[in-house]
């Protein structure tokens, strides 16, 4: 009796095991952008991309994405409860949110982005001080530090993207990573 527990046991792990599928292999990055239009600030949802597959040592075969030319950049620890205040980007610029909580809001508007460190904390600023008259609120409501790396984007840098839509990119939108 007990053989043939274990016998179920294994079939049954097997059979789940192969229910389960492999994540699908992204073709685009898709994330939110802070951009601007006619002066103002905008919430957008951007598509990256498309990956390419690798054929360099140590990542051969896998997938990646080129980010454009990139210049030096910046680690911040933000305190919980920080108030980034009503700013513009200081330059077009990545920015990663490695752990935490960012609410990004507009001056003139009702949109706004919940970003959540992690996997799904990349985003763009690209609402400049020649682009965007006000420029955008960060606040930082989580109980926790907010690491995040700001990496600009040097000028002319061949970034391809498409707006895909107004609006925060969803985490459907973005479940592809």
């Amino acid at each position: 009796m007990l053989k043939l527990s274990l016998l179920l046991s294994c079939l049954c792990a097997a059979g789940s095991s192969l229910a389960r599928s492999r994540p699908a292999k992204p073709e685009f990055l898709n994330l939110t952008a802070i951009g601007a239009s006619d002066g103002r600030s905008t919430i957008e949802c951007w598509q990256l991309g498309p990956f390419d597959k690798s054929s360099q040592p140590g990542t051969s075969g896998t997938r990646f994405l080129k980010l454009g030319d990139i210049s030096t950049g910046t680690y911040s620890v933000l305190p919980p409860d920080f108030d980034g205040g009503r700013h513009n980007a200081p330059a077009f610029q990545y920015v990663f949110f490695a752990s935490g909580l960012a609410h990004i809001t507009l001056p003139n508007g009702t949109d706004e982005a919940w970003v959540h460190g992690g996997k799904h904390g990349l985003i763009i600023a690209a609402d400049t001080k020649e682009m965007s008259k006000h420029g955008h609120i960060t606040r930082y409501p989580g109980k926790d530090n907010t690491v995040a790396l700001q990496i600009p984007i040097k000028e002319g840098s061949d970034l391809k993207h498409k707006m895909l839509h107004k609006g925060a990119c969803t985490e459907k939108e973005m479940s592809g990573i």
